[in-house]
C-alpha cells in the first residue's frame, strides 16, 4: 500500500491512501478538545480498559500532554488517535496511538507517527513502549524504530495499582 503525507498545511496532514480506501481521504490535524464519549470509544475498541476504567485520569493526561494528533474522516468522525508527552527536545515520548479496528492496516497509524514525528525534528530521541508481539515488532520496524535492546538498553516500568 502507498500512503503519502501532503502537508497542505502547517497543522494539517491530508492522507492519500489506495483508491479503494476512501474517496475524501482521512485528515490528521491537532486534537485540541477532550471529548470523552470518542476518546472512550477509541480505548474501548483496543481493550485498554485501564484507561476506560479511569475516565478522569485519562482526561487530566490528555490535558497534559505535550502534543495530541487526530485521525479524521471526511465526516469529521475521530478513528485514530497519538498523543504524546515529553520535552519536545530530548525526547518525545509516544504514549498512545489508536486506530479504530475496521481503520487498521490502511496506513493511518503510520502517518499519525509520521506527523507527530514531523512536529519535532530536532528531538534527539523519540521512544515508544508497545506490546512484544510479531506484529507490533515488524510495525515499528518498518517505520523506523529499532528496539532498545539492540542498543544495550533494558527499560523498566513502575506501576500505581
Amino acid at each position: 500500500m502507498n500512503t503519502e503525507i501532503d502537508t497542505t498545511e502547517e497543522n494539517e496532514v491530508n492522507i492519500l491512501i489506495r483508491e479503494d480506501w476512501q474517496a475524501d481521504g482521512v485528515v490528521i490535524r491537532d486534537y485540541t478538545a477532550f471529548e470523552r464519549s470518542e476518546i472512550m470509544n477509541l480505548y474501548a475498541s483496543v481493550g485498554w480498559t485501564n484507561y476506560t476504567d479511569h475516565p478522569q485520569m485519562l482526561e487530566k493526561a490528555y490535558n497534559n500532554s505535550l502534543c495530541t494528533l487526530g485521525a479524521y474522516t471526511a465526516d469529521n468522525s475521530l478513528i485514530g488517535i497519538i498523543r504524546a508527552v515529553g520535552d519536545g527536545a530530548s525526547i518525545l515520548f509516544i504514549q498512545d496511538i489508536i486506530v479504530l479496528p475496521e481503520f487498521q492496516r490502511r496506513g493511518i497509524g503510520t502517518a499519525l507517527l509520521r506527523a507527530i514525528i514531523k512536529r519535532y525534528p530536532d528531538v534527539y530521541q523519540t521512544e515508544l513502549m508497545t506490546d512484544n508481539t510479531d506484529k507490533t515488532i515488524a510495525f515499528y520496524k518498518s517505520i523506523g524504530f529499532t528496539p532498545a535492546t539492540e542498543f544495550g538498553c533494558l527499560g523498566f516500568m513502575k506501576l500505581n495499582t
